[in-house]
């Protein structure tokens, strides 16, 4: 079988990998080329599927790219912190009835991040 079998390990959601390829971007030191990407994978994707991810991750303004070479680098847009907060105002943002949302989510805070939430927000709000 040998390097047929290269890069055909256990399906998974397309959101688990991109979120694999995030953390590979989010560790490095500056931008990746998907070449790059596919060997700190250790060779469990192939370099077309990488491709694919990050030109999708891309389309989905997750990613910003600048021509290297024959290839594009990739660099994310933002951290961790940043994408959960995009992936909350998508939700929001999906909803008609926003104070309804913001209620229930308020009502299942924690004590203690619901005062984080009234310290980040401060006296002026």
């Amino acid at each position: 079988m040998g390097a047929h079998t290269q890069g055909q390990g256990p399906r998974r959601a397309n959101g688990e990998r991109e979120a694999e390829i995030l953390g590979v971007l989010q560790r490095a030191d500056g931008a990746l080329t998907p070449g790059e990407v596919a060997e700190r994978l250790g060779g469990e994707l192939t370099y077309s599927s990488v491709v694919t991810i990050l030109t999708r991750m891309h389309t989905k303004q997750l990613l910003t790219r600048t021509p290297r070479g024959r290839a594009y680098a990739y660099t994310p847009v933002t951290d961790d912190p940043g994408f959960a907060a995009r992936r909350m105002r998508s939700v929001l943002e999906e909803r008609s009835d926003r104070q309804a949302v913001l209620a229930r989510f308020a009502d299942g805070l924690s004590a203690d991040d619901a005062e984080l939430l009234r310290q980040l927000l401060g006296p002026d709000q």
